[in-house]
């Protein structure tokens, strides 16, 4: 089964300049916990809650002038639509990441996350394996 079978295919986005609380504003209305940065439909970027919590929160920044770019992950891993939830799986474990942005010919078109994979019951061992790679680094 591929990606584009189980993504989130309407995606919120931002760009680099955006600011930081504009991030966790979107974040809040869409309950998501990442947020793809793009350049124009380009990824570039993704920023998480987590991102917010430790690199902005934690060290007293003023999340209203702090833009995306000082804190979101540049380059991020990103998945093509046609890539086996499998491979996304192997991937979220290795890199230790829960979601993944996905592109269909350079193009943000969606995004994955390990519970998406989970519902798979051909994949769902792959995501519990993935998560507890993930859990285990994160301890």
């Amino acid at each position: 089964m591929n990606i584009d079978e189980v993504m989130s295919k309407d995606v919120a986005t931002l760009n680099r300049e955006d600011t930081v609380q504009n991030a966790a504003e979107l974040m809040s209305k869409y309950n998501v916990g990442s947020v793809p940065v793009c350049n124009g439909e380009k990824v570039i970027g993704i920023i998480t809650d987590r991102d917010i919590a430790l690199r902005a929160v934690a060290t007293g920044e003023n999340s209203a002038n702090l833009k995306v770019s000082d804190i979101m992950t540049s380059n991020p891993v990103v998945a093509n639509t046609d890539m086996d939830i499998q491979d996304a799986a192997r991937i979220m474990s290795e890199r230790q990441i829960r979601r993944l942005p996905v592109e269909d010919n350079g193009k943000i078109s969606g995004i994955v996350a390990l519970g998406d994979i989970a519902v798979d019951p051909n994949c769902s061992h792959e995501a519990q394996e993935a998560l507890s790679d993930i859990s285990e680094q994160n301890n």
